[in-house]
């Protein structure tokens, strides 16, 4: 079943390239059918077999030979190992469809944010709105579910006024969208997560000279990674840190 459930992920982490394309250019996720974006041939049955039609097509359009980005494969992989590591953390059950849902928003959100520097309102919102009954269903109170949320809206907020780059309001909302399905206390250490991982990779980046000092680097990518963590994690990591005291 865990094998079953990755190819599953592999078969969803297609529909989420459709999200990615589409959403930021304000197109239906619907219509037109799937095709190359260069020369509009629609694509067969045997083009959309995920990670497959891109290995034997060898990365290229069938009909136009154009290049298909790398990204496509990358977020089919992604999603097929990230739907298989859900099953193996928390077999099946409720806790798994949400997680998954939760963990696929984070991974579209992640990758629109280092194409196009945007986290879009249109899919923030819904999710914050729905957040709070998915983490009740999950098993949250509403308690740690208004304080995860209220936590993460603040500890973003502040870094958001003062910052000059690299911030925007909607890595304040992501914040609060992460607090609210993580709950608390696991907010923190989703935020502490984010915070390592954005400066491990900053200092990298400054290092390689691939960024300088005031370029800015989308930080939704290490939000997501810390609320991933914070998920899965999240219990074992706060008691080891409790256990020095």
């Amino acid at each position: 079943m865990l094998l079953l459930y990755s190819v599953l992920g592999l078969a969803f982490g297609s529909f989420l390239n459709v999200l990615i394309d589409r959403l930021p250019r304000d197109q239906s996720i619907a219509y037109p059918a799937s095709h190359c974006p260069s020369c509009k041939t629609p694509l067969a049955v045997f083009d959309l077999v995920p990670v497959l039609s891109y290995l034997l097509l060898r990365g290229r359009c069938r009909y136009c030979r154009v290049s298909i980005p790398l990204r496509i494969l990358l977020v089919e992989l992604s999603t097929g190992v990230l739907f298989g590591s859900l099953w193996w953390f928390l077999g099946p059950g409720t806790k798994l469809i949400l997680s998954s849902a939760y963990f696929s928003i984070l991974l579209v959100i992640t990758v629109i944010d280092l194409e196009h520097r945007r986290i879009l309102n249109k899919i923030i919102y819904p999710a914050i709105l729905v957040s709070p009954f998915a983490a009740i269903v999950y098993g949250a109170s509403a308690k740690d579910i208004f304080l995860g949320g209220l936590i993460g809206f603040l500890l973003m907020l502040l870094p958001y006024i003062l910052s000059g780059v690299g911030l925007g309001a909607g890595d304040v909302k992501l914040a609060a969208f992460i607090g609210i399905f993580s709950g608390y206390p696991a907010i923190l250490v989703a935020m502490f997560g984010a915070a390592v991982f954005g400066g491990v990779a900053a200092g990298f980046l400054l290092l390689t000279h691939l960024r300088g000092r005031k370029d800015p680097v989308p930080y939704a990518p290490f939000l997501a990674l810390g609320g991933v963590v914070a998920l899965i994690w999240s219990e074992q990591l706060i008691s080891w840190y409790l256990g020095f005291y």
